[in-house]
């Protein structure tokens, strides 16, 4: 366990800014960050980061959350390991025991994973170098393929002595769970004896796959024997899927942002290559055919993207793979064939870093135009292969989601494929509507997936089965659910803003919050949270309220001093310029309003987004979901509002909370007295006729009494909000 005070330390040291930075290419949008999303594939960006909030969300996906919430959801971590990698982060130290064989036999499945791959590589990273046969045989084939010392350090490149057993019994000593070493490919079990285990990759050198985040998600191994498979790598499982990841992508991610262009190539050692010659922005899709998930990646960072491949006819071939792939995506794409005999590792070491990219400069070509003069090129005098190419770059070209841009391409192609563009942009259309319906339907099956993978999910999100499926659904074991859930997402939204002033039994008076006006209101009807997530997250926030006196009377000094020093800074600019006393005294009362209003804008914020950001990253599950769905559900006010009322946001959303918190509260009232007189009225027909009149005149009182109750609760609510007829 994370005591207390270092899982506060490390949640207000987590900035979201900088942990989704990690992820994503974010790009500063009014006083928020956007990008595309890192848990779907997109075009458009939908991600937006809220650095006021210390929170972000898609508005596509809905996903998102605190810091801690965003490494759970995008590194399929536990709360207390997405805590340990925020503190890794941030340079927090944790003091943790080592865990024993049985702490990692209790671990998830994804975890135990991790920590077999993260074991295994560091491992053989050692090995490299501390082992005879490593440096012998495995650092002379890095230092003899030019690598050197500072690229075998970045990219963790390691050995695996050829021992059949070695890395099987250094495992059992250090405790390890060979089952997850097997389960990611670097251990083998015997089929013939069972439990008996053997190296998979041994007298291999290693390129350890690292995810965005710098965990190893996988390995490579290259034979240096002459053995029968040249490379062997990690099978898929369940923290590595090939479709999802890019070689180099952890090394190479912040230079694909900065240089706003990434270079995209098939092997390892064409990564490390270009590297070392100072082009740091590169992946390699390690000899796979480019997919959706790889170019998605790629497009977190970047909009361009160059292809660089071998200039014989295999690297032809295998450069116009994936470009009706890359189109859809929105990425400006472009090609570059390097002259026969080269790789991008050999035409590195043979060229200085300033002539390969002079190089790249004067030869990468738009890969539309490509397409038409490679597919061109080979047909000859063959109309049938004409036709066959013509329609392959009209494919192609419908692909481009950008209109503007199809027709550019659609005027360059013309001129190069010798059609007019009308025929061009006719058949370019009628293929555009194919296009756009094979993506509808993907959507849809992508979309029943990801449902079914939900359905499956061991700690399923909350809200997600909320939909009503008969007697069995969360409404029928829990009836008052919809109307605890407005009230509880209410206390999330605005718990610890003042909502209106009281008389206290000594005489005085004062403000009570909403969380408080609730709490009253629910104790006055003896009513409470009958859904435990949300009874807890209400406890969870009145809990807080010590908490944010003390640190709200810390704040307001903070905010008094600095009030001081804007007037003082305000007074001494006025005074400096040359005006007349009416003047003068205007501009301090429009500094005084103004730093005023400043003032109050950060007094209500530091009310306002309190319980999120104490409880967005609580370690209670149902806590931390019940405040994640209160957030993602809220609506801003529209833009008509907005212009049709000419005050400021925080005095609507006020307005606002003043009218939705009561009427939550009533509305939760109302309906637990239809409940009480839709009981009385069935017990009523269960009896007539078969009991006293005394004891059927009784329940008739007490129907009555609740519809009279009933009836001046509708009265408070109005007509607006009471309409339900009891059967």
């Amino acid at each position: 366990m994370i005591d207390k005070a270092t899982v506060q330390k490390i949640t207000d040291a987590a900035d979201i800014v900088e942990v989704v930075s990690d992820y994503v290419h974010l790009i500063k949008r009014g006083r928020n960050y956007v990008g595309l999303c890192p848990f779907h594939n997109e075009k458009t960006p939908s991600f937006s980061v809220n650095s006021v909030r210390n929170f972000c969300y898609c508005f596509s996906c809905k996903k998102g959350g605190s810091p801690v919430n965003f490494i759970m959801e995008k590194e399929g971590l536990s709360y207390h390991d997405a805590l340990l990698h925020l503190a890794s982060k941030y340079n927090i130290k944790v003091e943790e025991k080592e865990l024993s064989e049985d702490e990692r036999r209790q671990l998830n499945e994804r975890e135990s994973l991790m920590v077999a791959n993260e074991w295994a590589a560091a491992r053989m990273e050692k090995a490299l170098r501390d082992t005879e046969e490593g440096r012998s045989i495995g650092l002379q084939y890095f230092y003899q393929r030019g690598v050197t010392d500072e690229a075998i350090k970045k990219f963790r490149l390691g050995y695996n002595p050829d021992s059949g057993h070695a890395l099987s019994d250094a495992a059992k000593l250090a405790g390890m769970d060979r089952k997850s070493l097997v389960d990611v490919g670097v251990l083998g079990e015997s089929q013939n004896t069972p439990g008996s285990y053997y190296d998979r990759f041994r007298g291999r050198v290693i390129f350890p796959v690292l995810n965005p985040s710098g965990k190893v998600v996988a390995l490579g191994g290259r034979d240096l024997k002459g053995g029968m498979a040249k490379y062997i790598n990690s099978p898929e499982s369940e923290i590595y899927k090939k479709s999802n990841e890019l070689y180099g992508i952890f090394q190479a991610k912040g230079e694909i942002a900065r240089q706003d262009n990434c270079y995209l190539v098939e092997g390892y050692m064409d990564v490390i290559g270009m590297w070392q010659s100072g082009m740091e922005n590169v992946v390699a899709s390690s000899g796979t055919a480019l997919t959706d998930g790889q170019i998605a990646m790629i497009h977190r960072f970047t909009d361009n993207i160059t292809l660089i491949y071998d200039g014989d006819a295999a690297g032809i071939k295998a450069s116009l793979r994936g470009i009706d792939m890359l189109l859809a995506h929105k990425m400006n794409v472009k090609v570059l064939l390097l002259p026969d005999g080269h790789d991008p590792d050999s035409f590195a070491r043979r060229n200085t870093p300033e002539d390969f990219r002079k190089y790249v400069q004067d030869h990468a070509t738009d890969i539309i135009r490509f397409k038409a003069q490679v597919l061109l090129k080979d047909v000859g005098s063959d109309p049938q292969k004409r036709v066959e190419a013509i329609n392959s770059v009209v494919t192609s070209l419908a692909h481009i989601p950008d209109k503007v841009k199809r027709n550019v391409y659609v005027q360059e192609c013309s001129r190069i494929l010798g059609v007019s563009e009308e025929v061009i942009e006719g058949a370019v259309e009628k293929s555009r509507g194919d296009v756009v319906e094979r993506q509808r339907r993907q959507r849809q099956v992508d979309e029943i997936d990801r449902l079914d993978s939900n359905e499956t999910d061991p700690q399923p999100d909350v809200s997600k089965k909320l939909r009503p499926s008969g007697s069995d659904s969360i409404i029928g074991m829990y009836p008052y659910y919809p109307m605890e859930r407005t009230v509880i997402f209410q206390c999330v939204r605005y718990g610890l803003l003042d909502f209106c002033e009281v008389e206290f039994e000594d005489g005085s008076s004062g403000m009570i919050s909403v969380v408080e006006y609730i709490a009253e209101e629910l104790q006055s009807d003896d009513i409470w949270f009958a859904f435990p997530a949300f009874a807890k997250t209400f406890n969870r926030i009145i809990d807080l309220k010590e908490d944010y006196v003390n640190e709200k009377s810390v704040f307001d000094q903070n905010l008094a001093a600095e009030k001081k020093e804007m007037l003082q800074k305000g007074y001494e600019e006025i005074a400096s310029q040359n005006m007349h006393m009416v003047e003068i005294r205007r501009a301090e009362r429009v500094l005084e309003e103004n730093v005023e209003e400043e003032m109050a804008k950060r007094r209500y914020d530091f009310a306002r987004y309190y319980i999120e950001q104490k409880l967005s990253s609580h370690h209670d599950d149902d806590v931390r979901r019940t405040v994640m769905d209160a957030i993602n559900e809220e609506q801003p006010l529209s833009n008509i509002y907005m212009r049709n009322n000419p005050v400021s946001e925080r005095k609507m959303e006020v307005d606002r909370m003043r009218v939705l918190v009561p009427r939550g509260v009533l509305e939760w009232k109302n309906e637990m007295l239809n409940q009480l007189i839709r009981s009385k009225m069935n017990q009523l027909d269960s009896i007539r006729g078969y009991s006293n009149p005394e004891e059927e005149q009784k329940i008739l009182m007490e129907t009555q009494a609740l519809m009279e109750k009933r009836g001046q609760l509708g009265k408070v609510m109005g007509d607006r909000t009471i309409g339900r007829k009891i059967k």
